[in-house]
Order: C-alpha cells, then sequence, then structure tokens
C-alpha cells in the first residue's frame, strides 16, 4: 500500500511541472564548465608559444638594392 501511495504522489507531482521548458540540468553544466576549461588551457598554452617566437623580418634583398641605388644617383 506504501508503495503506491508514493508512486501515486510522484505521478501528482510530475504534473506540475512545466512540459514545454526544458532546462540543461546539472550535466549541461559538467559538459560547459568541461568546455570552457578545456578552452582557457588551450589559450593559455597558445600565450606561451606565442611568447617563444622569435621572429624578425629581415628587408627584401631587390627593395634595399633599389633604395640604396636611387639615393647614390640622385647626388
Amino acid at each position: 500500500m506504501y508503495a503506491t501511495q508514493a508512486l501515486t504522489d510522484l505521478v501528482t507531482l510530475a504534473d506540475t511541472f512545466d512540459k514545454n521548458k526544458v532546462t540543461p540540468g546539472v550535466l549541461g553544466f559538467i559538459v560547459f564548465a568541461a568546455l570552457a576549461v578545456g578552452v582557457w588551457m588551450l589559450m593559455k598554452s597558445m600565450n606561451r608559444h606565442m611568447g617563444r617566437v622569435d621572429f624578425e623580418e629581415a628587408p627584401e634583398p631587390m627593395a634595399a638594392e633599389a633604395a640604396g641605388a636611387g639615393s647614390a644617383k640622385g647626388k
């Protein structure tokens, strides 16, 4: 008798919820938090790798020769 009464109470409790409303719940929060932590770790790693890059752009040889030759002709 007690089991049927408990089930009856749960069924009436289930009817009080809005059936058109969907919520992500705890699992949705855990997935979102895991994605956020993963993105944060990737950004931290990218920052570290970009800090290690040592790049100095050298002038193009043809442009340097043309600029040097042009200024010498003008004198």
